[in-house]
């Protein structure tokens, strides 16, 4: 008896993980979820119109591309429900692009490619915008759900190749998937460190019911039941696909999570502050994202009236003359200092990997990385205090705790008279006569002085702009856009065309060197179609000079390192032609060595009012 009992138990386990097979064999087939949900196959709606209407309720108001069939419907779609879509040369630019208005408005930048080279085009601007912590959601075409793998026109893995580059990675696999993963995609591309995303779709999620179902149907079926089985399978697929697609979902924005300091971080802050004599702020691109308004930022760095070192995004925050904003000596200003805060500023290459850090001073770290906030900690510094925190809010609160306090005024005037010493030198320099061409460092003394006071100042190269970024003065926040700590030439097309979308009313200028120019001298016909008027600058010396200048004296060779004097003002000659039509009014100016696009004051604004 005890051993039909067994055999009774075995085969009822048996028969239950048959059931729980087929079960999840249904959940899996989309069986269950079918019982529920109608498939509309009358309906024309499409999969690009569930995009546009997530990125409309989160005020996207531009999505970049370079068009490609994979990702039409989207675009279309964008189009209708206003959204503007500005089409570019290069994958790279279109994300470039999307990376400057992220940065500039607050929100999220989208660009949207087509599969396979489309994607791998944009790797380097995804890089950058993941190093530059800069929010931006790529959307991307692929194969058709059942085509994957199956060497299908520009069929790649590109999950693998995005996952390490983005903070969240979906691929699309039924219509209804799409408004849940594009919200939840757009809410971790702000959170915590901010970053790109990416969300792949495949081409039969993005196109209406009718024209997908055509591309089901099987011409010549196998013959019996393994006919039948396929014939099912494909139609059950089909089904799947578009069942509850057009179902109300919620496209609203989910909640942001932003790193804070706590109470009693910043209390400890306050008290080590204010027993400081000598402090010093070194604030980054941190500082300037949401929530906190840059001016708000601003105020409490005025009010604290410590001397601040500004790299990055925050280049600006303080205007063009503020005395407490130190410009020259960083290195000489570290050692002196007895408390030094790095507000979203990183102890990487750009601080000798916490080197320059005095090891008696004490150090307050904020960041919203962890990584980033203890980088090199373990070999070169120690934070007296770490905070896991927004820069930008912790400014914020410091200054309301330090109120009443203000920095001894000997010590930002003792700093500001070097920096005027320094500059003073510099500016001679500017002034020597060269035995060829200009003198580059005049000619951007001269720049920045034309500079108009709402001007936005877009970086793009080695040696030229490693001059304009001591000389050349941002005049208010969020008015200077360079890579980041990627160090990426060729970002100047599309920081400028994001940039100028943003601000039409501001005059961009794009710092150029003559090797960077060549990377996106093509977009200026990008401009001209799309009536962005921007101007250009670009330090011609024929010579990757950044590299030449070691490479000559540790290795003995300049090769590869020279261009040729060509004049880039021709290279852009007929998109200027198309400004013009436009209405966008260009002079080029060769002037030695040293290719300058200028355009008058007036006609910038005329222009941008067309």
């Amino acid at each position: 008896m005890e051993c039909f009992g067994a055999i009774g138990t075995l085969l009822g386990c048996s028969a239950g993980a048959a059931v729980c097979g087929l079960l999840f064999a249904a959940f899996k087939l989309g069986l269950l979820y079918q019982l529920f949900h109608k498939t509309e196959t009358k309906s024309p709606r499409h999969g690009g119109e569930s995009v546009a209407e997530v990125l409309r309720a989160h005020g996207v108001k531009y999505v970049f591309t370079l068009v490609g069939g994979h990702i039409s419907p989207v675009l279309v779609a964008c189009e209708k429900v206003g959204i503007r879509i500005v089409d570019t040369r290069h994958e790279a630019t279109a994300v470039f692009a999307a990376d400057a208005v992220a940065r500039l408005s607050g929100t999220v930048g989208v660009a949207a490619v087509t599969a396979g080279p489309g994607l791998t085009n944009t790797v380097t601007a995804v890089k950058n915008a993941q190093m530059a912590e800069s929010p931006l959601l790529l959307i991307g075409g692929a194969a058709g759900t059942l085509l994957k793998g199956r060497g299908a026109l520009q069929d790649i893995d590109q999950m693998s190749l995005f996952k390490p580059l983005c903070k969240f990675c979906a691929s699309i696999r039924t219509v209804r998937e799409i408004v849940p993963t594009v919200r939840k995609a757009l809410a971790v591309a702000q959170s915590g460190t901010p970053g790109p995303v990416f969300i792949e779709f495949p081409i039969d999620t993005l196109y209406p019911y009718h024209l997908v179902s055509k591309e089901f149907t099987v011409k010549n079926p196998p013959k019996g039941l393994m006919g039948k089985i396929i014939t099912w399978y494909l139609n059950n697929h089909l089904m799947n696909l578009f069942a509850g697609a057009w179902e109300t979902r919620d496209v609203s924005p989910l909640p942001v999570d932003i790193p804070q300091a706590t109470d009693d971080q910043v209390q400890r802050c306050i008290e080590l502050v204010s027993r400081a004599k000598k402090p010093v702020i070194l604030l980054g691109s941190q500082a300037t994202l949401p929530p906190t308004p840059a001016d708000d930022v601003r105020k409490a760095l005025e009010d604290l009236g410590i001397p601040c070192f500004l790299g990055g995004m925050s280049r600006g925050m303080l205007g063009k003359n503020s005395p407490i904003h130190i410009r020259q000596n960083r290195r000489d200003a570290l050692k002196e200092a007895d408390l030094v805060l790095l507000a979203g500023t990183v102890c990487d290459f750009r601080l000798s990997y916490g080197r320059v850090l005095n090891r008696r001073s004490k150090i307050i770290a904020v960041n919203r990385d962890k990584t980033q906030l203890l980088k090199n900690s373990d070999l070169f510094w120690k934070p007296t205090i770490a905070v896991q925190g927004d820069a930008g809010s912790f400014l914020v609160r410091l200054s309301k705790g330090l109120k009443g306090y203000s920095c001894p005024k000997e010590w930002p005037q003792s700093l500001k008279a070097g920096d005027v010493t320094k500059e003073n030198a510099n500016r001679a320099k500017a002034n020597e006569k060269t035995e060829h061409h200009l003198n580059p460092l005049k000619v951007l003394h001269q720049v920045d002085e034309l500079m108009a006071e709402d001007s936005i100042i877009v970086a793009d190269g080695g040696d030229f702009v490693g001059s304009a970024a001591y000389i050349l003065r941002p005049r208010g926040p969020l008015q200077w856009l360079d890579p980041g700590a990627f160090g990426t030439l060729g970002v100047g097309g599309g920081f400028a065309l994001g940039a100028k979308l943003c601000r039409p009313e501001s005059e961009v200028w794009i710092v150029y060197g003559d090797g960077s120019s060549g990377y996106s001298v093509a977009e200026f016909d990008t401009f001209g179609r799309h009536k962005t008027p921007v101007i250009a600058v670009v330090g011609n010396d024929a010579c990757w000079s950044q590299i030449s200048r070691e490479q000559v004296p540790m290795l003995g060779s300049n090769v590869a390192c020279g261009l040729a004097f060509t004049g880039e003002h021709l290279w852009a000659i007929t998109p200027v032609y198309i400004a013009v039509l436009f209405g966008t009014l260009w002079e080029m100016i060769m002037m030695d060595g040293v290719c300058v696009a200028l355009s008058a004051k007036r006609q910038i604004s005329h222009a941008g009012r067309l």
